[in-house]
């Protein structure tokens, strides 16, 4: 690691930690129905869209109700993202003349499923396969929605800590509403003309034919790029309009604007630990979160980036530099922008994987064995290392009932959070959620790994390949494991290497999006519903405190353990076997020969 990456990773993180307080305080605010400065700008919009939609903000809902209008929500957005799609040769804004024979059935439900849940899993090329209108209308719409419904669930999960005897959780529709009206469209304005002031490309024009300098024909692809940009990155939803996502000029061409592409993906998930320590009355609460999202945040960019490095041994005792110099910055470049660099490669990929974003300025799939394994694990967290707009925190308040429920056993006294009894049906709901989107993982990731296929993608007991993959051994199965890992944790990023655009995996992934959404979200509206009917009790001197250094080492102890004993056995056969083949040494003979034994 250099100084200069060091440092850059320090600016980063200082820039989260100063926003997070006004941020988090302003929603506070909104989400408490309180006046804010945007009011006499947009309160006449926030006003409108009820009457549309023929909803009263003073009438609050019960948790059955609030998941009921989530998932009808999140229904209607899928059904209309999918006809966009299916029938886009027949809308406007499209000079390309993309059709329903571009986007065929099975990836017509894999992407509007992709979008729709937050993931913004891509197995398409967006410049040729999309036209102008499905990106805008389809695509960005549900950018800001599933992002707005993220942000409503960790809001009526906070309220059901926050109230005592009380049977409603809030409105989904009015906090919807303010989440879409106060939080994302004004940072989404300022933020978009800022990427256009960079060169983020923002137009309607036809795509380019140029001839190059060797005097050959190419094709410039363009369009409504800056204003999916900007919400895919606010919104942490990651789906890129070009396939090289942000590692494409025309989405991140400067070094400013990778900044604050990176910036933009924490912003909010930051400031929503503050809003929560508001909403509850103790700020500490918050502190704590945002205290342990950061330890596994600086823990997992540090380990990535001294891998990246670090580079290939194998590379190294060819006689190939590999150490940083005045001229090069040596380590591990394969896949990566040179005008990022391995410091900011490392980086964006920790922090999109942290935040379940997906958007990528370097390809996963091309880092060493351990550097991929960081952003592999962060998605098995269950991206609760500030995570989504809103999944991170409602993610982190599921360990924390988890933890204070360890604390409990250990004392032999009822666990407590935030002056709540935290009793059989949280803690039931919470091993619900966790279960869920492990058994989705790690049964869709079993199944594709032995599973054959021809080469159009059906099943096919006879098949001559594995899973669609093109590589095999360790680094197959961390691919395949990735894709399932990426699509059950609403993240959106691939290891690549896999042709993923077929039957199976449109239709797999899908359900894995599915199951990652939505058995994640319902368990945990039934825990705040069960919340907020309870009485608040006071603190006593056998009340374990959840506000200091030790709580924030049990909830970081907690998030690692459960993932590393839920998922190491697969980790070791994938990136950690692959380490020791990079390596060679002692450890081979012991460990990688016996593993690819198994493998033939």
């Amino acid at each position: 690691m250099t100084s200069i990456g060091i440092l850059q990773i320090a600016i980063f993180f200082a820039l989260i930690l100063v926003s997070t307080k006004p941020l988090g305080a302003f929603m506070a605010k909104v989400f408490d129905g309180q006046r804010t400065f945007l009011h006499p700008l947009f309160r006449w919009l926030e006003v409108l869209t009820y009457r549309v939609i023929g909803v009263k903000e003073e009438v609050e809902q019960r948790w059955t109700t609030y998941t009921a209008a989530l998932l009808s929500f999140s229904i209607f957005g899928f059904l209309i993202t999918y006809l966009l799609q299916r029938t886009q040769g027949f809308l406007p804004f499209n000079p390309q003349s993309f059709n329903a024979s571009n986007v065929p059935p099975d990836l017509a439900f894999n992407t509007a499923t992709s979008f729709v849940t937050n993931t913004n899993w891509q197995a398409y090329a967006g410049e040729s396969t999309i036209s102008y209108f499905v990106q805008m209308a389809g695509l960005t719409v549900q950018n800001f929605a599933s992002a707005a419904a993220g942000i409503a669930i960790a809001v009526a999960l906070i309220r059901g800590f926050a109230r005592q005897e009380k049977r409603t959780i809030g409105n989904f529709w009015v906090d919807v509403t303010r989440a879409t009206v106060y939080v994302l469209l004004p940072l989404c304005l300022i933020g978009g003309l800022l990427f256009v002031s960079q060169g983020v490309i923002q137009n309607l024009h036809p795509y380019t034919q140029v001839t190059t300098v060797e005097g050959a024909k190419q094709i410039i692809a363009q369009g409504p790029v800056a204003s999916q940009e900007i919400i895919k990155q606010l919104g942490t939803n990651g789906g890129g309009f070009f396939n090289a996502n942000s590692a494409h000029p025309f989405e991140n061409p400067t070094p400013l604007t990778n900044l604050l592409q990176m910036y933009l993906i924490f912003l909010i998930p930051a400031a929503l630990t503050y809003t929560f320590g508001k909403m509850v009355g103790d700020t500490r609460q918050g502190w704590a979160i945002f205290a342990a999202f950061s330890a596994m945040f600086l823990i997992g960019v540090f380990v990535c980036y001294h891998f990246e490095q670090a580079g290939n041994p194998t590379l190294a005792n060819m006689g190939v530099q590999s150490h940083a110099t005045a001229g090069q910055s040596g380590g591990n470049m394969e896949g990566k922008e040179t005008r990022f660099g391995i410091a900011n490669s490392a980086l964006f990929a920790t922090v999109t994987t942290d935040a379940s974003c997906g958007a990528v300025n370097a390809m996963h799939d091309s880092f060493t064995p351990l550097g991929g394994l960081v952003p592999m694990f962060n998605i098995m967290t269950g991206e609760v290392i500030f995570g989504g707009v809103g999944a991170g925190l409602y993610g982190i308040l599921l360990y924390c009932i988890l933890a204070v429920f360890i604390a409990g056993l250990m004392v032999g006294r009822t666990p407590e959070y935030i002056g709540k009894k935290i009793e059989k049906k949280e803690v039931k709901m919470a091993m619900l959620a966790v279960v869920a989107t492990a058994f989705s993982i790690l049964f869709f990731s079993a199944i594709s790994s032995v599973i054959t296929f021809p080469a159009h993608g059906y099943w096919n007991p006879q098949g001559s390949t594995i899973a669609n993959l093109n590589n095999s051994g360790p680094h197959g199965l961390s691919e395949i494991l990735y894709a399932y890992v990426s699509g059950t944790g609403n993240n959106g990023s691939a290891f690549a290497g896999i042709t993923v655009n077929t039957p199976w995996y449109d239709l797999t992934i899908g359900l894995a999006m599915w199951i990652g959404r939505f058995l994640f979200l319902i368990p945990l509206l039934a825990a705040a519903g069960s919340l907020a009917a309870k009485k608040k009790i006071p603190s006593t001197a056998g009340t374990f405190p959840t506000h200091g250094p030790l709580f924030v080492g049990l909830l970081v102890g907690t998030v690692i353990i459960v993932g590393a004993l839920t998922f190491f056995p697969a980790l070791s056969l994938g990136p950690i076997v692959e380490h020791y083949l990079m390596q060679g040494g002692k450890l081979f003979s012991m460990i990688v020969l016996p593993v690819q034994e198994i493998w033939s």
